[in-house]
Formats: structure tokens, C-alpha cells, sequence
């Protein structure tokens, strides 16, 4: 059997930018991605702590050192600039893995969005 377990999380990342426009997706600077081991593609669950919204989507990069998180298409309304987020990926483990497996917890700077 397998179970659902938070596979990594990127903690407390203020929003930069809402793009109604674009076809849809979180941009993520790619920094925060490679330290949360998201890769492009990857489903993204949103937790906005602004106003309560969860949404799921999924992950693009953004240029590095950036400290970039657009919401993209539709999930543009569920968020505001400067937003506070979480960002979780979660995974599929067999249950002895999952006892044992530990996430990839990311805390960057809550004012720039960059690793420190």
C-alpha cells in the first residue's frame, strides 16, 4: 500500500506577482524550487495565509535569485501581491518508507523570498 506524505515544503513566501493572463501555474524561483526538490511540472499546493484559499496547480520556473511567486491564469484571483504562502508538493511512499522519510523543509527570507 502506498500513502501520501508532504514530500517538501517551501514556508512562508510572500506573493510578487498575479498574472491573469498567462495559461496558468506558480512561477517559483528556481532556487527555492532546487532546494524544495520541485521540478517543473510538479503539482503545487497552495496555502494562501492571507485569506484561507488552498489551490493546487502547478510549478515553473522563475529566474534565479529573483525571490519570484506569480500566480499565473485563474489562481491570479485567489491571491493578492505580498500575499504570505506556503507552498507543499506531497508524494507517494510504500508505508515502511514513509516512516522513515524526512521533507525537504525550505524557510527562505520572509521579506526578499531568497535563501540565506
Amino acid at each position: 500500500m502506498l500513502v501520501q506524505v508532504v514530500k517538501s515544503k517551501i514556508h512562508r513566501v510572500k506573493v510578487t506577482g498575479a498574472d491573469l493572463n498567462y495559461i496558468g501555474s506558480i512561477t517559483i524561483d528556481e532556487d527555492l524550487m532546487d532546494a524544495a526538490g520541485i521540478i517543473e511540472g510538479e503539482r503545487v499546493q497552495i496555502v494562501n495565509n492571507n485569506n484561507g484559499e488552498r489551490l493546487e496547480t502547478y510549478a515553473i520556473p522563475g529566474p534565479r535569485k529573483s525571490g519570484e511567486i506569480t500566480l499565473n491564469g485563474a489562481a491570479a484571483r485567489r491571491v493578492q501581491k505580498g500575499d504570505v504562502l506556503i507552498l507543499i508538493v506531497y508524494g507517494f511512499l510504500d508505508i515502511e518508507e514513509a516512516k522513515k522519510f524526512k521533507p525537504q523543509l525550505v524557510f527562505p527570507n520572509e521579506e526578499t523570498n531568497l535563501l540565506e
